[in-house]
């Protein structure tokens, strides 16, 4: 795998990339497995040493095993220590009854046990991987980072998701075309209370959809209706599918199975919540 030393002298956002990094000469990276977070990990050991950086991926209520595992791969690919962090933040923080503020709660409870790990391993930053779009729409988790003095190089540096591809395909990362992934938290209505079983009943949804080869998608829950956003180029191929995926559904406990014809888009169930 290439190291992102190789393109200091040619990209000034790497070279301010690499000058805030080497600022805090040691770091926990809150690590999820996306194309963001492996970026930066990446940036990281390039930059720090192996040594002087932690990947942390929480295993939550919220995060499918699937993604945990997908995760380790990344930071073992990469070169990175990496450990999981158990945080039944459904729980821990309350979030059952699923505010509109439930990622400024939940953000926060995992920073503050992240904030204790860098501690305990002697190291002087938590930096996490926002990027600048990650400043646009309703983002309350961003005001719980604010108050921890959590850092985002990336955003600090400029990165785009698009130049985070861009490199991570240049480096020869396996997450340069990885598809986006929330938290499944985000497939429920504001106000609708969050269960365990209704949560494992969204990720295995989105695990069929998934093993028929649909890259990105959501599952949106509402009761008894599962409402499906892929991009408008999948709809044909997604209704080429719709007796299986009906069956599927409804085996896994969907009454009605709908397909918006909005299409996929991030932040679907922010509609009408003010920024923050």
């Amino acid at each position: 795998m290439k190291a992102l030393k190789n393109f200091t002298e040619k990209n000034k956002k790497i070279q301010k990339l690499r000058k805030i990094l080497k600022s805090y000469k040691s770091v926990l990276v809150a690590f999820s497995g996306g194309s963001d977070s492996s970026f930066l990990l990446k940036a990281a050991i390039d930059f720090l040493g192996a040594d002087k950086v932690l990947a942390v991926t929480v295993k939550s209520e919220f995060i499918p095993e699937k993604k945990i595992l997908e995760a380790k791969s990344i930071a073992e690919t990469i070169g990175a220590r990496w450990i999981t962090i158990d945080i039944p933040v459904l729980y821990e923080s309350n979030l059952i009854k699923n505010p509109a503020n439930r990622c400024y709660i939940c953000k926060k409870t995992i920073l503050k046990s992240l904030k204790k790990i860098a501690k305990k391993e002697g190291l002087n930053q938590v930096i996490e991987g926002a990027i600048t779009e990650d400043r646009e729409g309703y983002r309350p988790g961003v005001k719980a980072v604010r108050e921890l003095k959590v850092k985002s190089p990336l955003i600090e540096a400029g990165f785009s998701k698009e130049e985070i591809r861009k490199f991570s395909r240049k480096l020869s990362l396996p997450t340069w075309d990885k598809p986006s992934f929330t938290c499944l938290a985000t497939r429920f209505p504001y106000g609708t209370r969050l269960t365990k079983k209704n949560l494992e009943k969204v990720a295995a949804a989105e695990d069929f959809l998934a093993n028929k080869t649909f890259k990105q998608f959501r599952v949106r829950y509402h009761g008894n209706i599962a409402r499906i956003e892929v991009p408008e180029k999948d709809f044909d191929k997604l209704l080429s599918q719709r007796k299986n995926i009906i069956a599927e559904f409804k085996k896994i406990g969907f009454d009605y199975i709908t397909l918006d014809i909005e299409g996929y888009r991030s932040g679907s169930m922010d509609i009408g919540i003010e920024n923050g």
